[in-house]
C-alpha cells in the first residue's frame, strides 16, 4: 500500500513540473518563411533561403510570401498552371523528398505547405480560407490565406498576413488582424475558427514600424547591431502591452537587422527621396492554446513547441524586404501512427498489359466514391502531379480490412516505365491517406508505340483533384 501511495505522489509531482516521462514522444522540425517579394520573379537560387545544405533538414516546409504579382494577365495565367514562386519551391524540394500539401493564393498573398512524404498520410482534415481587408481602399491587396490542418491528430493553422502599411495606423492593423481571426471559419465546427486550433502560425508583412526614434538613432542602432535599443517603440511590441489577445502570441526575440525598406539588390536602406525609416515589418509569431480549463485529450496527447532560431536572410536583393526564417521544434505524442489505407501495386506493372491496384482500409474513415487512387512518378511535387488515376469501388471502402482490386489500363501507364508509387486521395478529408511503397514500372516491349495519353473527365475532378484555391478579384 505504502509503495503504490509513493509511486501515486511521484506521478503527481512529475506532472506539477512538466517531467512526465514519454511525454513527448517525437519531434518534428519546421521552417518557416515570410517574405514580401514586391512582385519580383524569383531568384536563381533559394537554397540558403530554404537551408538546404543544413545537416538538419525540416519535416515541414510553410512559406508566405506577400506582393506576388498579380497584374490581370499574370494572374490569369497563373489560374491555369502554377506560378513562378510555386513551381520554383516545388522543384527545388520534390527531388528531397517534399509533397507540396496544400496552398492558397490571394491576388499577392500566396502560403505554401510542404511535409516529407513519410509525414503525408497523417496530414487530414486540410482546409484553407482567405479574407480580404478592406481598410483605406486597400480592397484584396491585402488580408490573409490561411492553412489548417491535422498532423498526426494535432490541429495546426498556418495564417499569412499582409497588413495596412504606413507608420500612423498600427490600431488599424490589429483591427485587421483581429477581423481576419473573426472571419475565417472551418468545418468542423470542433475548431470553427483559427484561434480553436492547439498551435497557430502567424506570419507575413504585418508592416508594424519603429515609433519615436528618428533616422539617425535607428540606423546608429542598426550599424552598431544594438537592436535592444529599439525594441520598445517597435509597434507590434508596444501595442501587445495593450491588447490581450496578442498577449497570447509568442515571438523570438528581433536580433537581426530590421527586414524594410531597402534599396533593391543592396544591404544599404532606403536612399530615395522618401528615405522611410527601417522597421521589422516582416514578422513570424505563434500562439499554443491555453490550457483552460485542460482537456482530457490535452494532458493524453501534449504538443510544445520551442524555437530554434529566428533571423532574417540579407543575400536576396530582388526585394526591398528582406525574407525572414523561423526553425521551430515541434514536440507532440501522435495520437495515431497508421494510414487509413493500405494501397499496393500487384504483379508486374508495364503498359503492356491493364495493371492492378489493391487497397484495403485498416480503419475506419469517411471514404466516397470521389476518392481516387493515383499513379505518380517516385519525386512528384504535388498532389496535381499524377500520371493517371482511377476511381475507387462505388460500393464505398468497407472497414474490415477487406482487399479490394481495381484496374489501371495499360493505355494509361507510361510507356518508358521508372519507379512510382500510388496515393490514394480522400475527397471528404480533402488529403492522401494511403501511400505504396515505391515500385517499377517496366518500359514497354513494343517500344516503338507513342505514349497515349488520355485525359479523364468527371463532373467534380477540379474539386476533388486539386487543394489549391485562387481567387481574382
Amino acid at each position: 500500500m505504502g509503495d503504490d501511495t509513493n509511486e501515486q505522489t511521484q506521478s503527481q509531482v512529475k506532472k506539477l513540473v512538466g517531467m512526465e516521462e514519454n511525454c513527448y514522444t517525437d519531434a518534428f522540425r519546421l521552417h518557416v518563411v515570410t517574405w514580401n517579394v514586391a512582385t519580383a520573379d524569383p531568384p536563381d537560387d533559394i537554397s540558403s533561403l530554404l537551408h538546404l545544405n543544413s545537416p538538419k533538414s525540416p519535416d515541414l516546409y510553410v512559406i508566405g510570401l506577400q506582393e506576388v504579382y498579380a497584374a490581370p494577365h499574370r494572374f490569369i495565367m497563373d489560374l491555369a498552371v502554377e506560378d513562378s514562386w510555386s513551381l520554383l519551391f516545388m522543384s527545388r524540394l520534390a527531388p528531397r523528398g517534399y509533397l507540396k500539401v496544400s496552398s492558397i493564393r490571394m491576388q499577392g498573398l500566396l502560403l505554401l505547405f510542404f511535409s516529407r512524404l513519410a509525414h503525408v498520410p497523417f496530414i487530414r482534415d486540410v482546409q484553407a480560407a482567405y479574407t480580404r481587408t478592406g481598410f483605406f481602399g486597400y480592397w484584396g491587396n491585402k488580408g490573409g490565406v490561411s492553412i489548417r490542418l491535422s498532423f498526426y491528430g494535432h490541429m495546426l493553422c498556418f495564417l499569412n498576413c499582409h497588413l495596412a502599411a504606413h507608420m500612423e495606423y498600427a490600431s488599424q492593423r490589429v483591427d485587421e488582424f483581429e477581423y481576419i481571426l473573426d472571419t475565417q471559419t472551418f468545418y468542423p465546427k470542433k475548431m470553427p475558427q483559427i484561434l480553436d486550433h492547439q498551435l497557430v502560425f502567424w506570419f507575413g508583412d504585418l508592416n508594424f514600424r519603429i515609433q519615436d526614434h528618428d533616422m539617425h538613432f535607428v540606423r546608429n542602432c542598426i550599424t552598431s547591431q544594438k537592436f535592444n535599443l529599439l525594441w520598445s517603440k517597435d509597434q507590434l511590441t508596444m501595442v501587445k502591452t495593450k491588447e490581450a489577445l496578442l498577449q497570447e502570441f509568442q515571438e523570438g526575440p528581433l536580433d537581426f537587422p530590421p527586414t524594410f525598406k531597402f534599396d533593391r539588390f543592396s544591404d544599404n536602406y532606403d536612399s530615395s527621396g522618401k528615405k522611410r525609416k527601417p522597421a521589422w515589418t516582416d514578422r513570424i509569431l505563434w500562439r499554443v492554446k491555453p490550457k483552460e480549463p485542460p482537456s482530457k485529450e490535452e494532458d493524453e496527447f501534449p504538443l510544445k513547441l520551442t524555437q530554434d532560431s529566428y533571423t532574417s536572410n540579407m543575400e536576396y536583393g530582388i526585394s526591398d524586404h528582406k525574407p525572414v526564417i523561423g526553425i521551430f521544434t515541434l514536440e507532440l505524442k501522435k495520437m495515431y501512427e497508421t494510414p487509413l489505407v493500405r494501397v499496393c501495386a500487384e504483379g508486374e506493372w508495364s503498359a503492356d498489359f491493364d495493371a492492378m491496384v489493391i487497397y484495403s482500409p485498416l480503419q475506419p474513415f469517411p471514404s466516397s466514391a470521389w476518392d481516387w487512387i493515383g499513379l505518380y512518378r517516385v519525386g512528384f511535387r504535388s498532389i496535381s502531379d499524377y500520371i493517371t488515376y482511377t476511381w475507387v469501388k462505388d460500393d464505398e471502402v468497407s472497414f474490415n480490412n477487406e482487399l479490394t482490386q481495381v484496374y489501371v489500363s495499360k493505355d494509361e501507364i507510361p510507356v518508358l516505365g521508372g519507379e512510382c508509387v500510388l496515393c490514394y486521395y480522400s475527397s471528404v478529408l480533402q488529403c492522401i491517406v494511403g501511400i505504396s511503397s515505391p515500385f517499377k514500372v517496366s518500359a514497354s516491349a513494343q517500344h516503338s508505340r507513342h505514349t497515349h495519353t488520355h485525359t479523364h473527365t468527371h463532373t467534380n475532378t477540379h474539386t476533388s483533384l486539386h487543394l489549391e484555391i485562387y481567387l481574382s478579384l
